[in-house]
């Protein structure tokens, strides 16, 4: 059987060819020990907190430092699998994190085998009457105050849009960090024993979502890409993937790359990336997959073309402390364009409660 491999050609985005071996790649796993930052009090935030320094540029570091760490077999966060490769979420309000919370989140979890993407504030899990354990090291979380004249202070955890018009600059967006903990670290807890979700069940979703979105997908040949110019995403045969995930896994981030086309997101990245706009489009695809696999209860498996990029990458973070927050919050702006196509509307989040433990018995059902 034939694995996948990617080469980039004029006006296809995401080419991917099937080459002659099926060997498959394992990408080693990132070292985000960098990424996990200390909680000191719940009464006084230490000074990583309060500052009102450059947020971008420490989280920005963080992952360069993270990647750099990394080996030749690469791996990141959003391949992991299980119940911890879900959609992060708040326990108090059963909202999901977005954007570049999302992948902080999943690097802590990650890194410390949270098997549950539940998450709060110290204060929420009090509020809760749920305790930290001492000891336990909180995630780093990033929300955007918005600052106007007219003493406006909304807050968001997505990133406000890099373009601004000449009417809204009396209005900016100020990156702040904060702590998060997740499920785990209660005090009590005990770790879930969940069944894993049936995969024929897991591909019918995304056979439907994809479904659902009117794409020009076409099947033949030996390579997957998405082709701008006529509008339509090529596909090899199925049969020619070495498992159904890999397929969908596929056809998810070529469905990605179809999100940039101008009658829909219009994706023009060149006026921010220059020279490096193919590599970053490539990296939101890979995150605008793992979002959407997120909510289709599967990762993405890891590609060993990606270490082609891993300089380029590397190059334009070092370059642009915003480069990773702008592919976040680009391939979330992509992943919720894609779910607004489909034909039913996921019902208002609520708050969790299953999987918390209660007091004064801590077991997760």
């Amino acid at each position: 059987m034939a694995r996948c491999t990617r080469r980039h050609e004029p006006d296809q985005i995401g080419s991917l060819k099937l080459g002659p071996t099926a060997s498959s790649v394992l990408l080693p796993q990132l070292n985000f020990e960098s990424i996990h930052m200390s909680y000191q009090s719940p009464r006084a935030r230490s000074a990583e907190y309060q500052s009102r320094s450059d947020v971008y540029t420490r989280v920005t570091e963080q992952i360069v430092k993270a990647i750099e760490a990394g080996t030749e077999e690469w791996k990141m966060p959003w391949h992991a699998s299980g119940a911890s490769s879900g959609y992060p979420r708040n326990a108090a309000t059963g909202n999901p994190y977005r954007g570049v919370n999302v992948l902080s989140l999943w690097a802590t979890a990650h890194l410390q085998c949270y098997a549950e993407p539940v998450w709060a504030t110290f204060k929420q899990w009090g509020d809760l009457g749920h305790a930290i354990r001492r000891g336990e090291k909180a995630a780093t979380g990033v929300f955007w105050k918005q600052m106007g004249s007219a003493e406006r202070d909304d807050s968001t955890d997505q990133q406000p849009d890099d373009s601004v018009d000449a009417e809204s600059q009396r209005t900016r967006w100020i990156a702040r960090a904060f702590p998060l903990f997740n499920i785990a670290q209660l005090d009590g807890y005990q770790p879930p024993e969940l069944p894993p979700r049936p995969e024929y069940e897991r591909m019918a979703d995304v056979e439907a979502f994809v479904g659902a979105l009117g794409a020009d997908i076409r099947h033949g040949g030996n390579r997957a890409f998405y082709r701008a110019a006529s509008d339509h995403i090529q596909m090899p045969p199925f049969e020619a993937f070495i498992d159904p995930i890999s397929y969908y896994d596929t056809l998810l981030h070529e469905t990605t790359h179809w999100t940039s086309h101008p009658s829909r997101l219009n994706r023009d990245l060149k006026g921010r990336f220059g020279s490096e706009s193919y590599c970053a489009e490539e990296l939101i695809a890979e995150l605008g997959t793992a979002f959407i696999g997120a909510d289709m209860g599967f990762s993405p498996e890891a590609r060993p073309e990606n270490a082609a990029y891993i300089g380029h990458w590397l190059k334009i973070l070092k370059s642009d402390s915003r480069a990773i927050f702008a592919a976040a919050s680009h391939a979330q702006r992509a992943a919720d364009y894609l779910h607004g196509l489909q034909p039913t509307v996921d019902p208002q989040p609520t708050p969790v409660t299953d999987g918390l433990p209660q007091p004064p018995q801590f077991a997760c059902a």
